[in-house]
């Protein structure tokens, strides 16, 4: 997971130095996006070794990414394998062309495929051909490698600009007093949605929501930055790592 890589990134050299790593020969990771300076600073750590899966249990997958392909294209997941074909689809559904955002679909060489007794989120997942996707979003570059931006339902519409979750808890996981952060859209009168952080302290740390917040606004375009933060004492996940945000989300949303 890549919370486990950012505790691996943010641990003084001397944790790594101190010790006989010569056995390492891979470390995988899956589930969501690794923020980019945490990963880049264990490969500069630890050697070329990182290795990144991207797939579900609907079977869209795998695409790998050598800690090569990263550095040599910075944030891809990979390259599809051969019996997978990914396309990036606007909401109209049409193909979009290299370097453009959209909704990420697959075909697999199997065929499509079905969710056990629900017809209709079948339906909703497909196009007419037969593509399918499980709400990424993201856009490939012109030699075919997939590039992972977010998840469709995580998007914050902030006055009619798409904000990227993924991002922003990219950039707060880099704050030495934050040891987990999840990022979403809560209700705003004027913009629609307004970005929230909510955020688990490394223990002993003291931090206020105004000064993350300023801290963020050094990094961030400010549309970006969070209007407010939650502090808790733990984030919920699941019993894999995967973090359950419709817990922190739903709580501001009306039924």
């Amino acid at each position: 997971m890549p919370t486990l890589m950012v505790r691996l990134a943010k641990l003084d050299d001397a944790e790594f130095t101190s010790r006989d790593l010569s056995s390492l020969q891979w470390i995988t990771h899956t589930a969501a996006p690794c923020p980019p300076w945490a990963k880049q600073r264990l490969i500069d750590l630890l050697g070329p070794c990182i290795v990144e899966f991207y797939g579900s249990s609907e079977g869209t997958g795998p695409v790998i990414c050598t800690s090569q392909d990263w550095m040599e294209r910075p944030g891809t997941v990979g390259l599809p394998n051969p019996g997978l074909q990914v396309s990036v689809v606007d909401e109209n559904g049409n193909d979009l062309p290299p370097g453009e955002i959209g909704t990420l679909y697959f075909r697999r060489a199997d065929g499509a495929p079905r969710y056990h007794g629900d017809d209709e989120k079948t339906r909703s997942a497909q196009l007419p051909d037969g593509r399918f996707t499980v709400g990424d979003i993201g856009y490939l570059d012109a030699d075919g490698y997939m590039y992972l931006v977010d998840r469709r339902v995580d998007l914050i519409l902030n006055g009619g600009v798409n904000v990227y979750p993924a991002e922003i808890e990219g950039v707060l996981s880099q704050h030495p007093a934050v040891r987990d952060v999840a990022v979403f859209g809560i209700p705003d009168p004027e913009f629609g949605q307004q970005v929230k952080a909510a955020v688990e302290l490394e223990p002993g740390a003291a931090l206020t929501g105004p000064e993350l917040i300023a801290w963020a606004r050094e990094r961030l375009a400010g549309f970006k930055c969070p209007r407010s933060v939650d502090f808790h004492d733990a984030l919920p996940r699941e019993a894999h790592g995967k973090l359950k945000k419709r817990l922190l989300r739903d709580a501001y949303w009306p039924a």
